[in-house]
């Protein structure tokens, strides 16, 4: 992949070999939400190119799609830089597109979009000053205490605590095993693939399409983390009854107190296994990262997924927008 030049400025290919930088502009203002790292850009950029630059002592990350340029994150950085830098990452990508519509800056974290704000409000009226801009509320990252998921305490839990207690009594062979890319790699593969199969069986057939588009990115995303596995610096968990994979979830972590959950997928028709893995792997995270908390990221808008996140009782939500000009 070939550099961009746009405005004077280059925009060089987002690669493995971008961690070790990118990862110095994210230590300067550790951000909780699970899109804040390496790997969590790294591993879905399956569907578009990634371009990065450095404007005004900021990383500014960008996707390249159907030749429209927008970016994944805002400005990484000291919070003055990033606000300085943000007017010309929109020119940037002004000059790029087809449509100052394309224009957009996603997963933004509130710290960031209340110093946007009154940065623009300086001087003017609210009115006036946000008239270039449309801020966007969008999903919401799931937090959680890693002792609440580990203890599962009261009877917030009971239904937690059952389907794990029943999935242990059925299940006598149960072991756990740390992720190792050659030993596990083709297993986790082989369970994402039937886990596909088995939920297409249920779901109804107008749904199914859109379904798997998706996980057309997400076999993406699963094979890279297997590939680069140890250069992203991740800790995975499989599951397994006697000698067939059931489940493996991976996660890294976030900063100095939070860990995420990139990535969990268990057997569909394995009751409790879901939840016995989730378990297991909180006290993973803890253990290696002395994690207070655990974010899971966001429910991609999908009404189910909400429901189960929710029924564990997070300890925070934290809100995401996007910043497009108008």
């Amino acid at each position: 992949m070939s550099t961009l030049t746009i405005n004077s400025y280059e925009l060089i290919p987002f690669n493995l070999k971008t961690k070790p930088l990118m990862q110095h502009y994210l230590e300067i203002t550790p951000i909780e939400l699970s899109d804040y790292t390496f790997a969590a850009n790294y591993i879905w950029l399956s569907n578009a190119s990634g371009f990065y630059t450095i404007i005004n002592n900021t990383f500014c990350l960008f996707i390249l799609s159907s030749g429209e340029l927008s970016m994944l994150l805002p400005p990484l950085g000291k919070l003055e830089d990033t606000l300085s830098a943000t007017p010309i990452c929109f020119e940037i990508m002004n000059a790029q597109n087809s449509s100052p519509y394309y224009s957009k800056i996603e997963y933004v974290h509130e710290a960031f979009l209340e110093a946007f704000v009154n940065s623009l409000e300086h001087g003017a009226e609210i009115f006036d000053s946000l008239a270039d801009y449309l801020i966007e509320k969008k999903l919401v990252d799931y937090i959680y205490m890693a002792d609440d998921l580990i203890e599962l305490k009261g009877n917030s839990y009971h239904s937690k605590r059952n389907e794990i207690n029943k999935f242990k009594k059925s299940y006598a062979n149960v072991r756990t095993e740390v992720f190792e890319k050659e030993k596990h790699g083709d297993g986790i593969l082989t369970l994402f693939n039937n886990w596909v199969q088995e939920r297409t069986k249920y779901m109804p057939k107008a749904e199914v399409e859109t379904f798997l588009d998706g996980i057309y990115f997400e076999r993406f995303a699963i094979k890279r983390l297997i590939k680069d596995y140890d250069k992203l610096e991740l800790i995975g968990l499989v599951l397994f009854i006697g000698d067939e994979i059931k489940g493996f979830t991976m996660g890294e972590k976030i900063t100095d107190d939070t860990s995420s959950v990139l990535i969990e997928k268990t057997d569909f028709e394995t009751f409790g296994c879901a939840q016995f893995i989730f378990r297991e792997f909180t006290k993973v995270l803890k253990a290696t990262y002395n994690s207070t908390y655990i974010n899971v990221g966001d429910d991609m808008g999908f009404e189910n997924l909400k429901k189960v996140k929710m029924s564990y009782r997070p300890k925070k939500l934290i809100l995401k927008y996007t910043i497009y000009q108008k």
